[in-house]
């Protein structure tokens, strides 16, 4: 038989055995094939250990904290402009009165609009004002609402950056196996994040990072003080560098790229305030100093993390009019671990919004009790698999159809864990049910193969062969769309761990239908026929 008319006899059996070498390498090629160039250096990850697999909270150990969003939403408002650009210039007026009404910080207003449609949503992210004044401040902004259209919480579109945003945290951080989702309980719509390996504290301190930073000039008021002016914000900053430390100036630092024109702006300013003319003069917090001081403050969320001085090569370069060209800047921090968080905050990007700490629900399981249902999990699929195989030996007696059939179930298995590794899905108990019952399905369409094809007796003609085994394949398909369908809302619905089984579920009977039964089949009638 030539190559060409054994692959089309056998193309099933081929690809049966394509998608297992290709879930193998992925499960178990040393180190992480998959992993991201951000992650740090020293982080415990995928690749880590003779396997790639990633291992929820159940199975892990850490913590899940669900929190809702704090803010206050008015939605639908209808302004009557026609002209676009008019109508973006009126929803930004908006916006900077009611901040100002509210006096809340630039970050803590947002109007969102809806030019189709010619409505406004308008949105602060504090619990600190009441509806009745933010009712009040959309009034005197020339908005027409009321205290009633106030409710609590934020829009969709926020909810869904905020959930980006701490997926991008996560990852930055090479925390492996954590998830982020979102969740509605008795009408609040919550963030629920999971984290294996890290404490309610520790997951808690990443989620309260809001991560607004910032480079701000503190610099001589001309009276005798000091004032203090915003340089450069997040959204100035193109590249982000790799954390680092600058051995001759003893500076833990993050190097990053000004964006052109911000950097123009920026060098523009060094000079205006007397930065560059007063290179190595800052002592902040000295009330000696007072008056005197020129210093770069690296801050995030409003606080000082670090204070520096201008270094007199870079003032030198910034008096030139020459720094601008490249943007580059350091952004210096007091430890290394201060500098990994900057640059997550730099790379993920701000919060939009603060999370309710106030109301979330914290879940918090054990590293050696997750090792115990790990250990309960692999012996419950062990037995599963024996006990399965014990009974279809029993009800057949007949190795050629016992045996491929154990084999080809167990293959399922392997596939499904080859797409959990390619997909980065964190394996929890939920998706244990799914394997365990997609065992069970697999093999029962497998009996129906057999039964069907052995209806009679062996069958030594392949034509009979065929015509039974077609028969028994509309009868798998059809229950295979009746699984899919009752379970894809599962699936798709915010339902905690019952989304994980539904996924693996159908997962499973997918590459059920479309690779491992197909190659039963094809096993099937190369043992039982003759010709």
């Amino acid at each position: 038989m030539s190559p060409v008319s054994f692959i089309k006899a056998n193309w099933r059996v081929l690809l049966l055995v394509t998608f297992l070498v290709v879930s193998l390498g992925l499960i178990f090629f040393p180190g992480d094939i998959l992993a991201d160039d951000g992650d740090f250096e020293g982080e415990e990850g995928p690749g880590s250990g003779i396997h790639n697999i990633q291992f929820g909270l159940g199975l892990e150990g850490g913590t899940q904290i669900s929190a809702p969003v704090v803010g206050q939403t008015v939605e639908g408002v209808e302004l009557d402009i026609d002209d676009h650009d008019e109508f973006e210039r009126e929803a930004a007026t908006i916006q900077e009165n009611v901040s100002s009404e509210l006096e809340l910080e630039t970050g803590d207003t947002l109007v969102r609009t809806d030019a189709e449609n010619r409505e406004i949503s308008v949105e602060i992210f504090t619990y600190e004002r009441s509806a009745a004044e933010f009712a009040q401040a959309l009034q005197n902004a020339g908005v027409d609402a009321s205290e009633d259209d106030v409710r609590d919480g934020v829009t969709r579109e926020t909810r869904d950056d905020i959930e980006t945003t701490i997926e991008s945290r996560i990852n930055e951080a090479g925390l492996s196996g954590s998830s982020v989702s979102q969740a509605e309980m008795d009408g609040t719509h919550y963030i629920v994040v999971q984290a294996p390996d890290l404490t309610d504290d520790e997951l808690q301190a990443i989620l309260e990072d809001r991560g607004l930073v910032e480079i701000v000039l503190h610099y001589p008021d001309g009276e005798g003080g000091q004032t203090n002016e915003t340089g450069l914000v997040q959204a100035d900053m193109g590249e982000i560098g790799t954390p680092s430390y600058d051995s001759d100036r003893g500076q833990h630092y993050v190097p990053v790229d000004v964006n052109p024109e911000p950097a123009r702006q920026y060098e523009e300013l060094m000079r205006d305030t007397g930065f560059t003319a007063n290179p190595g003069a800052c002592q902040y917090g000295s009330d000696e100093a007072d008056g005197s001081n020129y210093c770069l403050l690296t801050m995030v969320d409003g606080e000082v993390v670090d204070a520096h001085s201008l270094a007199p090569n870079l003032a030198d370069s910034m008096d030139r009019g020459e720094w601008a060209g490249s943007g580059n800047l350091r952004m210096v921090t007091p430890t290394q671990q201060d500098a990994q968080t900057l640059s997550i905050n730099l790379r993920a990007g701000e919060l939009r919004a603060p999370l309710d700490f106030d109301r979330d629900q914290t879940y918090t399981i054990s590293p050696a009790l997750a090792d115990q249902f790990k250990n309960y999990s692999l012996i419950i699929g062990i037995l599963s698999i024996l006990a399965v195989s014990g009974m279809v030996y029993l009800r057949y007696g007949d190795r050629r159809v016992a045996l491929p059939l154990i084999v080809t179930a167990l293959s399922e298995v392997v596939i499904l864990l080859g797409i959990a590794v390619l997909l980065r899905m964190p394996l929890d108990l939920s998706h244990v049910a799914g394997f365990i019952a997609v065992v069970g399905t697999g093999v029962d369409d497998l009996i129906i193969i057999a039964d069907e094809v052995l209806e009679d007796g062996d069958v030594n003609s392949r034509r009979v062969f065929e015509s039974r085994f077609r028969k028994a394949f509309w009868i798998i398909g059809a229950a295979a769309a009746t699984t899919i369908i009752a379970m894809s809302p599962l699936a798709v619905l915010s339902l905690g761990d019952l989304r994980g089984f539904a996924i693996i579920t159908i997962l499973g009977v997918l590459i059920g239908v479309l690779v491992t039964r197909p190659a039963y089949g094809d096993i099937l009638r190369r043992l039982m026929t003759d010709k």
